[in-house]
């Protein structure tokens, strides 16, 4: 997460330097860290920031869970949006801990992603690595698939379609459960973001 708004802030010192009209909002936490990085310009808007609030994927938080605690230069959450006439991109993601097992929270989140369609269970090693979005070059969307091997002690529970997909990432820990709630939406000259 660190990377991506070092990288916001050397293409908002580009925009200042290139283009008219840009604007550039940094919003700094009580630590001094960067927390919100807006820049406007006349093509278009990116937003970078750790301000989820995780209605805005779609999902509840499980009952009893805690956001886990930020570590070293990496946030727990992140929330990502660029949004051009050509096309936008939507990120919302956050981290939880609970003590309950594996099991009760794949139960309950299947529960929930079965409004967004037919709820896919796939395996990966590492919590949010497989997600792919994509669109074909008609800005149609297939459904949501497993990516790699479909193996390891991480279940990935995923609904939507692959440019408007909801993914759930399940890892047990010594005393419970680690989880990770991830929205992505992607977006063509046809649709909104």
């Amino acid at each position: 997460m660190r990377t991506t708004k070092s990288l916001c802030l050397i293409l908002a010192f580009a925009c200042l330097l290139i283009l008219p009209g840009c604007n550039v909002h940094e919003e700094k936490s009580a630590n001094g860290d960067d927390k919100n990085v807006s820049i406007e310009t006349p093509v278009g808007d990116l937003h970078v920031g750790n301000d989820v609030d995780v209605r805005d994927a779609g999902l509840s938080v499980y009952p009893g869970a805690q956001l886990k605690p930020k570590k070293d230069d990496d946030d727990s959450s992140a929330n990502l949006s660029i949004s051009t006439s050509a096309f936008g991109l939507k990120v919302v993601a956050a981290e939880y801990a609970s003590t309950d097992s594996p099991d009760k929270i794949a139960a309950y989140y299947r529960q929930e992603l079965k409004k967004y369609g037919s709820v896919l269970d796939c395996h990966t090693e590492k919590v949010g690595n497989n997600v792919n979005v994509h669109s074909d070059d008609k800005g149609r969307s297939g459904p949501v698939t497993c990516e790699g091997s479909n193996t390891g002690n991480v279940l990935e529970l995923k609904a939507g379609t692959q440019d408007n997909q909801h993914v759930v990432s399940i890892q047990p820990r010594d005393k419970g459960t680690d989880f990770s709630l991830v929205y992505v939406k992607l977006r063509g000259k046809q649709g909104d973001i």
